[in-house]
This record gives structure tokens, C-alpha cells and sequence, in this order.
């Protein structure tokens, strides 16, 4: 029997066959997809995404729907100053991690962000929504 079948893992490659992602050019890594959708952010941009049609949202459109889904710590904030504050954390912070994690394609000339993950994506989502509700 192979060691890694022995120890109880998987190879990196069994991992696309799950998640359905056969379009991605590389494997990706089971931590990377935890790590991506370990963040409130990223799995509100996320479920935006699933949520619209084709899969594609503007980014303004984006800002928008994960503003109104993320709580603000300060709840005193005035409204556009908390879009102000998704927005930042969105450009320089959770689109590039999902797009490094090949989870979205953000088009940055576009102004487009679309969904290209696989279906373990959509699990793991699926897995922890209804506990987002009791947070």
C-alpha cells in the first residue's frame, strides 16, 4: 500500500478530482482552499459570486453585496464609510487571495470577478453557512 494512502492522506491531484476543477492548470492544495474560505470576507465574496448569474459580478456590484453581508466592528461607521473600508480590504486583500488560490478570476482592467472554483468550494461554503448565522 502507498504511504501516503497508509497515513490517511490524499495526494494533491485526488483533491481537483473532488472539487470538479479540472480546468485549473495546477493542483490545488486542500489548505489553500480552507485558508481562502477561512475569512468572513472571502466567503461573503464567495457566496456573492455563486449567487449571481454566470457566476460574474461587476466589482463595484461585489463591494456592494459583501458590504451589506459583512458585519462592521464599529457600528457607528456611517455606511459609506464602511463600503470604503470592504472595498480596500477586497483590492488589496482578499481578491488576491482567492485569485492566487485560482478560486476567482479577477479581472482588474475589467472591473470583472468571477467564480472558477470547483465544487468542494461550494461544499465547504455550504458546510459553514448555517453556522455564520450564530456568529
Amino acid at each position: 500500500m502507498d504511504k501516503s494512502r497508509e497515513l490517511g492522506t490524499r495526494d494533491i491531484q485526488s483533491v481537483d478530482a473532488i472539487s470538479g476543477s479540472s480546468g485549473r492548470e495546477k493542483s490545488i492544495s486542500p489548505n489553500t482552499i480552507l485558508s481562502a474560505v477561512a475569512n468572513e470576507h472571502r466567503r461573503a465574496i464567495l457566496n456573492a459570486l455563486d449567487n449571481a448569474s454566470e457566476r460574474t459580478l461587476e466589482y463595484d456590484v461585489l463591494v456592494d453585496r459583501v458590504a451589506d453581508r459583512v458585519r462592521d466592528e464599529d457600528a457607528n461607521l456611517e455606511s459609506a464609510e464602511h463600503r470604503q473600508r470592504v472595498r480596500i480590504a477586497l483590492h488589496h486583500t482578499h481578491l488576491p487571495k482567492l485569485d492566487e488560490a485560482r478560486i476567482i478570476d479577477h479581472e482588474a482592467e475589467t472591473g470583472h470577478v468571477q467564480f472558477v472554483g470547483g465544487e468542494l468550494e461550494q461544499d465547504l461554503l455550504t458546510l459553514v453557512e448555517p453556522y455564520e448565522a450564530h456568529e
